[in-house]
């Protein structure tokens, strides 16, 4: 799916966010496969120079979201260790019912994300509880069950719906995006204080 494609929830989220708080804050998503691109945008936000490189106090006044849906959740991980081996803070990372890399840890939440949450369906392609690399908190581990209610996705295609069913649920459940941004509401800054960044993997 493209980073603009309005059926993705993921999508949807930044475009309420830049609704919702034009002021103060910076919302962008990116493809999973364009992690390079997305260091870069941060980077640029963060206001480095033309090698990219940030001087200590802007380091300091960092202010990230990251979050990502399925492979997205993976990416994002790995994203937050780059910027961990550059120092850089983040607020808070969420991930959604992630699908591991290969390779990749990616339930290991590193230690310089102050507060993370997951969200993961019991019958979903994979199950697991995200742990802190400490000083990380874990705000939740949340569950979505699917059996007795399920979800009607008809933006979806088909073969989503035929093959990764609860998976595509999970997508397109607004209680699930509103869980996702409940922390968020809770991290952004007023308008008057530091600029808050939201990075969003589809």
């Amino acid at each position: 799916m493209k980073h603009d494609s309005l059926i993705r929830s993921e999508v949807k989220l930044a475009e309420h966010l830049r609704t919702e708080d034009p002021v103060g804050v910076c919302v962008q998503a990116f493809e999973n496969g364009h992690r390079e691109r997305t260091m870069h945008a941060i980077l640029t936000q963060l206001g480095a120079d033309r090698s990219g490189m940030l001087l200590e106090d802007q380091k300091r006044q960092a202010r990230i979201i990251l979050y990502g849906h399925s492979r997205s959740g993976s990416a994002m991980v790995e994203l937050a260790r780059k910027l961990e081996k550059s120092r850089i803070l983040e607020l808070l990372a969420v991930q959604v019912d992630g699908l591991r890399r290969s390779g990749v840890d990616d339930r290991v939440i590193p230690p310089n994300i102050a507060r993370a949450a997951n969200g993961d369906p019991p019958d979903g392609m994979v199950h697991e509880e995200i742990r802190a690399a400490d000083p990380s908190e874990i705000l939740a581990n949340f569950c979505f069950e699917y059996k007795q209610h399920p979800i009607h996705c008809p933006e979806y295609p088909w073969y989503d719906w035929s093959f990764a069913k609860t998976h595509t649920q999970v997508a397109c459940d607004p209680a699930v995006w509103s869980r996702v941004e409940a922390p968020f509401r809770q991290q952004i800054a007023p308008a008057s204080a530091k600029q808050d960044r939201v990075y969003g993997y589809i």
